[in-house]
């Protein structure tokens, strides 16, 4: 039988305390039929991504033991970053990488979704595992982020695919999805304009430059413009 090879690549609200970020990446070190590629943490973004490859099974299970560590060490009322957010395990995709399909994929981060769901996490599914057309696109979903939430959520075209109906003030929402590989870069600008920032991500970027939050990616102590991209 092939090896079966999935891609996990997820995103917590934590890049200051460097202790919480190593218990969370510690659940994972933990189980065997994965490796991690990578992990990295932004205190500006105050945020942590962390690159996994692993089974299909493997990578199920990281992604709910980490986010059972993560939603007791993160608190979303005391969180403030320069990126966009709406919750303590913020985005959750899988990419399948070798011997699986896309199919899979969305399977896992339903499978996932479901395991969020029950700890009491609102989840929307994104991308390829979208569950309408107007969900597809992580940025229209995060829309109005954490803080706009609690009112976003009450809306009949905001039920989330799992989990309960209103916001968790401590934990947020989460974003689990199925799409392709992305490659993202961050782009040191000196300069405080951000129309200009804006042009440079649209010309790169796969998708316009998101308009949730135009002051986003901006450091709190750099005169310059900090642009996330992604392609």
């Amino acid at each position: 039988m092939a090896k079966k090879l999935v891609e996990f690549v997820p995103n917590f609200s934590e890049g200051r305390d460097k202790a919480k970020v190593e218990k969370i990446v510690d659940e994972a070190r933990k189980i065997s039929g994965l490796k991690i590629l990578d992990y990295s943490s932004d205190p500006d973004h105050n945020r942590s991504v962390v690159t996994i490859i692993g089974s299909p099974e493997a990578v199920t299970e990281a992604a709910i033991n980490m986010a059972k560590v993560a939603i007791g060490l993160i608190d979303m009322r005391e969180h403030h970053g320069a990126h966009p957010r709406f919750g303590a395990v913020d985005v959750v995709p899988f990419t399948p990488v070798m011997g699986v399909t896309m199919d899979e994929c969305v399977e896992i981060a339903n499978k996932v979704g479901k395991a969020y769901g029950e700890m009491g996490i609102p989840v929307y599914l994104y991308e390829d595992a979208a569950t309408s057309e107007g969900r597809r696109n992580l940025a229209t979903i995060r829309k109005g982020q954490y803080e706009g939430f609690f009112d976003k959520i009450k809306e009949p075209e905001w039920k989330p695919d799992y989990g309960p109906s209103e916001m968790n003030a401590v934990s947020g929402c989460s974003a689990v999805g199925a799409r392709v590989p992305l490659i993202a870069f961050n782009v040191n600008l000196h300069t405080p304009d951000v129309e200009i920032a804006q042009a440079i991500a649209k010309k790169v970027r796969r998708r316009d430059v998101r308009k949730e939050r135009p002051e986003a990616g901006r450091p709190q102590h750099d005169p310059g413009f900090h642009e996330p991209c992604q392609l």
